[in-house]
């Protein structure tokens, strides 16, 4: 598996992305992901199914140090007190006493991102995390974190496919050796029949949502955590690894339409600002 470093820790490149898995879905997901070889899994408080993923993580066999594990807080537990009983409650329901990488999950009007992000700081200097993050962040918030609060943040995690331009976000993190961790890599599922990814799948005995992966995969500093329910998606993906995408294949997909973003809730920041 490839790897990403960033602030002291190790990602795999390729991780497991559990939003809207629950209960013994989600259970058994992340056992056969684990059997199969992930070892980067990625949940949030707001999923409600950490205890499904500390299910899966306790009876899987596989050690805890070789596991990568995310979850992030929700927008309303980021006081100082709040995001500490969030991690608290998180930690119980997975069954550990520390996450690997801990996330603002997403930033809201009129928060106080300082305080958090100290917060986490403290946290990690504790033990209770071994880095922390930020997702959906723009670049301005990302200026905010990095350039006035002087966060060590090791990652943003946002919405990054084929569809989708993330051109300013992604070069203030390379700028800044920040990791970009991709949800939503294969467009929630909306690559499966895409004609001009079909093209080039066909040409490497692939699939269209491989191609797209492997795009993202192949990016410096961008990792993947595409959700799959089912054995087979998560070993397709896995296999993603072994395509050779050539500039033929880069030249097509640079030019698709780049404006198609799913994940926009109300609360969303404005992206357009930069």
């Amino acid at each position: 598996m490839q790897t990403l470093t960033t602030q002291g820790v190790t990602m795999p490149k390729l991780g497991l992305g559990t939003f809207r898995l629950t209960g013994e879905n989600c259970r058994r997901a992340v056992e056969s992901a684990l059997a199969l070889g992930y070892r980067h899994i990625d949940t949030a408080e707001m999923y409600a199914n950490e205890d499904a993923v500390g299910a899966a993580l306790a009876s899987s066999g596989v050690p805890r140090g070789e596991v990568f594990v995310t979850t992030k807080a929700w927008h309303d537990h980021l006081e100082p007190q709040t995001i500490r009983a969030a991690l608290a409650a998180s930690l119980d329901k997975l069954r550990l006493d520390h996450a690997d990488l801990y996330l603002v999950h997403w930033p809201v009007p009129g928060m106080k991102l300082g305080p958090a992000l100290d917060t986490l700081m403290q946290l990690r200097d504790e033990g209770r995390i071994r880095a922390l993050g930020v997702a959906n962040f723009t670049v301005p918030l990302l200026r905010q974190a990095v350039e006035e609060i002087g966060a060590p943040i090791a990652c943003n995690q946002i919405e990054y496919h084929v569809l989708l331009d993330q051109s300013p976000v992604r070069r203030y993190l390379a700028a800044n050796s920040i990791p970009l961790v991709a949800y939503a890599p294969l467009a929630q599922g909306r690559l499966a029949d895409h004609a001009e990814l079909a093209a080039i799948a066909r040409k490497h005995g692939a699939t269209p949502a491989q191609v797209a992966l492997k795009w993202a995969l192949d990016q410096d500093g961008v990792a993947a955590i595409p959700k799959a329910g089912r054995r087979e998606s998560q070993k397709a993906n896995l296999d993603a690894f072994a395509i050779a995408l050539d500039e033929a294949d880069r030249r097509v997909i640079a030019g698709l339409p780049k404006d198609q973003r799913f994940v926009n809730p109300a609360f969303a920041p404005r992206w357009d600002i930069a």
